[in-house]
């Protein structure tokens, strides 16, 4: 569920289509065709229905949050090498911090979503790259 969790997060933040978001969930509901969260989202397209029944059936409890995190430091890794300005990054990673459960929002990596745009707005673009690259790379290759 972390995985799909992430996918879910990237996709409201529009970090990733819908169809790759839906393929996520296709692959993990043919691994589990008895998990009922797999099998009711798979049957819902409203993007607010999703997140509101992701949010309130996820045991946040028990969550693997170095599973998750892993997971989102590496899709976000794909996206920042492929996003030519680091101000639509920023923008971006701040929303997604946002968007994170508040349990973990002030842990690492996760806390540097919420600043590491801070010095774009006195010009020094090479700081918020390497607060960025430090957290993409916090769990390793």
């Amino acid at each position: 569920m972390e995985e799909l969790f992430v996918y879910l997060i990237l996709f409201y933040e529009k970090i990733i289509t819908y169809d790759v978001y839906q393929k996520k969930l296709d692959s993990l509901f043919i691994e589990n065709p008895n998990n009922e969260v797999l099998l009711n989202l798979e049957w819902e397209t409203d993007i607010e229905k999703i997140q509101f029944y992701f949010r309130t059936n996820i045991d946040y409890q028990n969550l693997n949050y170095e599973l998750f995190g892993k997971t989102l430091m590496s899709k976000l890794k794909e996206y920042y090498n492929h996003c030519l300005d680091i101000h639509i990054f920023a923008n971006k990673m701040y929303s997604l911090w946002k968007s994170i459960p508040s349990c973990i929002q002030n842990k690492e990596p996760f806390w540097t979503l919420s600043y590491a745009d801070d010095p774009l707005a006195y010009g020094d673009e090479k700081q918020s790259r390497f607060l960025y690259e430090k957290m993409l790379n916090y769990y390793g290759n």
